[in-house]
């Protein structure tokens, strides 16, 4: 029994590839091939290169059942990284991740016809969010090229929402004479993510993609791109620290071991919190940078930040703390906002995962600095978030009882079966995050 990665087409920019799961599987799998389309012209890539990006991303499902990943060619650096990196997802997730091969009709070295030395420039996987701009600083003097991509937070459906943010990173770049290559891949809808969510949510503490795919498969995304461009590394910003005791998707274990050809991932900035990068940020602005907009936010449909959900509240507060005043970064903040932020937190509005606890704790710990605010009603605030038991008040909101049930149901009932009712399971979580 094995999941099917079959010969990846390729046409223009667009390398597509159609996968078949097993029956044992079919209910992970949209049925739609797996898509990923680039900037620039990929005809001459070899298909042991274009098949990176598909494999990256149905091995970690085909892993979490036990199932063989069949290829028909694959490269041979690759092919050791995914037995790493299946390796490493084994010793996190012990209690679901279980193992399989990958068979391949033919392992090509790709290194075989080219040099390394064609391959001497650096990609930086960046959404203007807080942890890519402050791995650019950490890198800006190799001037990476910034890959975006279109499918990850932003969906492959949300054009209108892609061009805001897609603005933001071309003007971030232009300001510094930097290259854009966009990605746009249906990574997440070829994949059925409400199924795996339904099915493992109980293992991982994010969703899927976040807990167990992100790293292999954002990396893998850039494999066709490297080849093109000679970029012998891929720079992914961190999440956590080592502080972080919870299995997460990206973490240096697993995205230092990605690797193909003569190209490399490496996991950046592990070693500095989420208040540390802001504080970096800083340092930043104030020597060398004019402001720029930072796209934190998940919400807001024009691409920006939406200013009032739990990642826009804590990202004002951590720059504040930073003294950089969030108004000039693309939020909109006032003392009003941390009236709102403290009643928010009191009450336990936001549904929290470790993660996200782990950031609140962050700033906790940084509130005694000495350090003037730029915005109104901070000092009080910091003040009392100083003093404040934070488990308490970032103890994770439940979620409404009847999502765990339809979600409990999906692992059981025949897959046509929930796939007619998932349209119904839709409607109740969207009610559910507009009343919170």
């Amino acid at each position: 029994m094995s999941v099917v990665v079959h010969e990846p087409t390729i046409d223009g920019s667009t390398i597509e590839c159609e996968v078949t799961p097993p029956k044992r599987l079919r209910r992970f799998f949209t049925g739609d091939p797996f898509r990923v389309e680039y900037d620039v012209d990929m005809t001459s890539l070899s298909p042991e290169i274009a098949v990176i990006p598909a494999l990256a991303h149905v091995c970690p499902v085909a892993w979490a059942n036990g199932i063989d990943v069949r290829v028909p060619t694959i490269d041979a650096t690759f092919l050791d990284a995914l037995e790493d990196v299946r390796a490493v997802l084994r010793r996190m997730y012990p209690t679901f991740i279980e193992g399989g091969e990958i068979r391949a009709s033919e392992v090509v070295d790709a290194r075989a016809d080219r040099s390394p030395a064609e391959f001497d420039d650096s990609g930086l996987l960046f959404s203007g969010g807080i942890d890519s701009v402050a791995s650019y600083v950490r890198h800006h003097d190799e001037e990476p090229t910034l890959i975006s991509v279109q499918g990850w937070v932003v969906g492959v459906e949300q054009d209108d929402r892609w061009d805001g943010a897609r603005r933001q990173i071309d003007e971030f770049a232009a300001d510094r004479g930097l290259d854009v290559q966009n990605i746009r891949s249906n990574m997440k809808s070829c994949l059925d993510m409400p199924m795996l969510q339904a099915h493992y949510k109980r293992y991982v503490d994010g969703a899927w993609y976040s807990s167990v795919g992100h790293g292999l498969g954002l990396v893998a995304l850039c494999a066709p791109l490297s080849d093109a461009l000679g970029l012998d590394t891929i720079h992914i910003a961190s999440s956590h620290t080592a502080e972080f005791d919870q299995p997460w998707g990206s973490h240096p274990d697993i995205d230092d071991k990605v690797r193909w050809a003569y190209t490399e991932g490496n996991h950046d900035g592990y070693e500095l919190s989420r208040q540390e990068k802001i504080d970096l940020i800083a340092d930043y602005v104030r020597s060398e940078s004019q402001p720029f907009p930072i796209r934190t936010c998940v919400h807001d449909e024009r691409g920006g930040n939406c200013n009032e959900c739990e990642k826009c509240y804590r990202t004002m507060c951590g720059m504040v703390l930073a003294g950089l005043d969030p108004n000039r970064f693309g939020y909109e903040m006032d003392e009003r906002t941390f009236v709102r932020v403290r009643e928010s937190l009191e009450r336990q509005a936001f549904v929290m995962d470790d993660h996200t606890v782990f950031h609140w704790r962050d700033i906790q710990n940084h509130t005694g600095r000495n350090r003037d605010v730029p915005v109104d009603g901070a000092t009080e605030f910091f003040e009392w978030l100083a003093t404040v038991d934070i488990d308490e008040i970032t103890e994770s909101a439940s979620e409404p009882a009847h999502l765990k049930l339809v979600r409990a149901g999906a692992r059981i009932v025949p897959y046509p079966v929930y796939k007619s009712l998932y349209p119904v399971y839709g409607m109740l979580k969207n009610g559910a995050l507009l009343k919170r």
